[in-house]
């Protein structure tokens, strides 16, 4: 399949079939260089019919855009509630757990309604109120600049904080999953501020619905070798699963 207009018909047909392509696949069935196929999607992407992906192209833009709270708090709720459900079950008799940002998480807020006294340590001012007269449950809220699109904080005092405590789980809402690329955020300020999160926290719990999947945020948090599971909705890959536990992080499906 050598024609150009030819390849690039038959790139075009097989995204609206499968959603993304990958190079690998489009050497072997068209019979070209790898050159050639990534010089193909480059050439489509300049005339907006794809995006680009490591090793591939998408119909789906893999770069997270930073949204206001309220606009994702309606997107997939009936998958986040799932999720959040699903991390409950992941406490236990912890008796100290972090949440970051995002509406994921905050799910796991709403339903968390512990028996015995739980310290909940957050950056997120809408976890914060929402805990602050749970019954059981202590809430240390971290301070600094206040983010509006995320109504989280980020900076050095919070960071400052984050040096004196440890917590046995921390339960994370992200923006991207990437098999090389890793667990990232739209924002940097958030991003570095995960990080530290990260090292607090004895075990980390990604929760995140099955479109964020194949993408990337601006922010890398960490690589998927230091999450210890992902929670996320039955519309998710199996091939992206697998290549996920191949990495020993434990994938719940819910």
């Amino acid at each position: 399949m050598k024609n150009i207009t030819d390849r690039h018909q038959f790139i075009l047909e097989k995204l609206k079939k499968e959603g993304k392509v990958n190079i690998i696949d489009l050497v072997e069935e068209m019979g070209v260089s790898g050159v050639t196929i990534r010089k193909d999607l480059k050439l489509l992407e300049d005339k907006n019919l794809l995006f680009r992906t490591h090793g591939g192209g998408s119909l789906n833009n893999p770069y997270a855009v930073d949204r206001p709270i309220y606009e994702k708090e309606f997107i997939n709720s009936d998958e986040k509630k799932k999720i959040a459900k699903a991390a409950i079950e992941l406490i236990g008799q912890t008796d100290s757990i972090m949440i970051g940002s995002g509406t994921t998480v905050f799910e796991l807020a709403r339903m968390l309604h512990p028996t015995k006294h739980l310290t909940v340590i957050t950056p997120a001012l809408k976890v914060g109120l929402e805990l602050s007269n749970r019954p059981n449950v202590e809430v240390l809220q971290l301070g600094g600049l206040i983010r509006q699109n995320s109504s989280s904080v980020a900076g050095a005092h919070a960071m400052s904080v984050l040096d004196e405590i440890s917590c046995s789980i921390l339960f994370l809402g992200v923006d991207g999953i990437d098999i090389d690329f890793g667990i990232t955020i739209s924002n940097i300020s958030e991003a570095t501020l995960n990080q530290k999160m990260i090292q607090t926290a004895q075990t980390v719990v990604i929760l995140a619905d099955s479109t964020k999947f194949d993408r990337r945020g601006l922010g890398r948090i960490c690589s998927l070798e230091q999450v210890h599971y992902i929670i996320t909705d039955a519309k998710v890959s199996k091939n992206t699963v697998k290549a996920i536990e191949e990495k020993d992080v434990k994938v719940i499906i819910v």
